[in-house]
């Protein structure tokens, strides 16, 4: 599934919900069903992904991590375990996921557009280089531009179609300051606000970050999809905007959003373990 934020921003991430929000279906999807799922729409893929999305931890606590040298590195490994993440979304996906969603979303995503566009999108998400993904999709949506290329809509109706009610900026906002309060409760840094105030700090930019991230997803969908037809492309728009797709998508990013959080905190809490690397 499509899932880019600059690492984060994507159609599949932009509609996040909170998992309180989520009500068990009457017909739950059972555990093989799940696994499957998970693969045949490429969720796996996107929640090995998370552990990428640790490099922006220690620029968010303004400390260098490479100061820490392989500790570091180990710290990371250890606590996005991909199993560990893997085991934790089927877990919640088996109460959550109706037999009904899982379904209509495995038989798009099993049919030959299907198969395809999850094979590209798994090839972006493994791809360490993201500045790099965004200038070429940058350019490829400035060319499309002076093309005048239609394209460029059916891209911006793609991240409309997942993000109806507008909620992806407050979750990242809500996993920044989670992060951040769990940094300071161990210690490992100063922090002067509480939550409430850390939110009113981001909420002053929001309009500002808001553009941003929507045209970081611009590029991502133009970078992802490049080898795609016109046809492949509003193909796939309208497999996004049926509302089982939606659902599906709604509940995913829940999933996605909450398992990162949870990551962050057991980060902020553990890096309070690392020391400095020694010259020798």
């Amino acid at each position: 599934m499509t899932y880019h934020l600059r690492r984060l921003v994507s159609p599949l991430l932009l509609s996040a919900v909170t998992l309180c929000c989520a009500t068990i279906p009457a017909l739950a999807a059972n555990r093989d069903r799940v696994e499957a799922f998970l693969t045949t729409t490429g969720f796996d893929v996107a929640l090995e992904s998370i552990a990428f999305a640790s490099a922006s931890a220690p620029q968010m606590l303004g400390i260098d991590a490479e100061g820490f040298g392989a500790d570091w590195t180990r710290l990371t490994d250890e606590v996005f375990d991909t199993q560990l993440m893997h085991e934790t979304a089927v877990t919640i996906l088996e109460q959550t996921l109706s037999d009904e969603a899982l379904t209509h979303a495995v038989e798009f995503y099993a049919s030959d557009l299907g198969q395809r566009l999850v094979v590209a999108e798994n090839a972006v998400y493994l791809e360490e280089d993201d500045d790099a993904q965004q200038a070429q999709g940058q350019q490829i949506i400035s060319d499309l531009i002076r093309e005048g290329s239609t394209r460029v809509e059916s891209f911006k109706q793609m991240n409309r179609a997942v993000d109806a009610s507008g909620t992806s900026l407050r979750a990242l906002q809500e996993i920044q300051v989670r992060f951040l309060l769990a940094a300071s409760a161990s210690g490992v840094i100063e922090l002067q606000m509480n939550g409430d105030e850390l939110r009113a700090l981001m909420q002053q930019n929001e309009a500002e970050t808001r553009r941003s991230l929507q045209l970081s997803a611009l590029a991502s969908a133009a970078y992802t999809y490049r080898d795609f037809s016109d046809a492949d492309v509003d193909a796939y728009v309208d497999a996004l905007e049926q509302p089982l797709m939606q659902e599906v998508y709604e509940l995913l990013n829940a999933v996605q959003y909450e398992i990162m959080a949870m990551r962050f905190e057991v980060l902020a809490a553990r890096m309070a373990e690392l020391r400095p690397a020694q010259d020798i």
